[in-house]
């Protein structure tokens, strides 16, 4: 050990070595404490709680559809409405309890417009569930066949539809 010598010959340089026995003497001392500890922590309070024997609430969860077609035309619940007459049904729909979910189906070509006024009127009119119904993305091998037809109808690069 380097620190019971009583030589005076390397008294000049420092001593490189760390004095592992604090270290030790703390570690020892937080596992007694976590010895200790450890099984109060897993005791708890024995209550005999009363048992019954009834079953949950099953509530179905209510949804409206809605849809705009590429003209424009609205439906709600598949019954053609016009842009005036939603703004009652989903304040209608905003007070019953539980909320149900507007999901909103678009056809591909409907204007952005339309759509921004309809999550408009449902945001107004207290609706909180708001979702958009899609199709899913056509796999890569149903993909390639699906897009080499829709290529061989289409324009040339570079063309305009006015072109065609």
């Amino acid at each position: 050990m380097a620190f019971g010598s009583f030589d005076n010959k390397n008294s000049g340089h420092a001593v490189s070595e760390i004095n592992m026995v604090p270290l030790i003497d703390v570690m020892l001392v937080l596992l007694v404490i976590f010895i200790i500890t450890a099984p109060l922590l897993s005791h708890s309070i024995k209550i005999n709680v009363p048992q019954a024997s009834s079953e949950p609430v099953q509530q179905d969860p209510k949804v409206v559809d809605f849809a705009v077609d590429a003209d424009g035309q609205l439906f709600w619940n598949e019954q053609a409405v016009s842009l005036e007459q939603i703004s009652a049904l989903m304040a209608a729909e905003a007070a019953a309890d539980p909320q149900p979910e507007l999901r909103i189906r678009a056809d591909l070509d409907t204007r952005y417009e339309v759509l921004a006024q309809v999550m408009s009127m449902a945001r107004r009119s207290g609706l909180k569930r708001i979702g958009f119904v899609t199709r899913p993305a056509p796999t890569p091998a149903a993909g390639a066949s699906q897009g080499a037809a829709a290529d061989a109808g289409s324009a040339p690069a570079g063309a305009s539809p006015a072109a065609q």
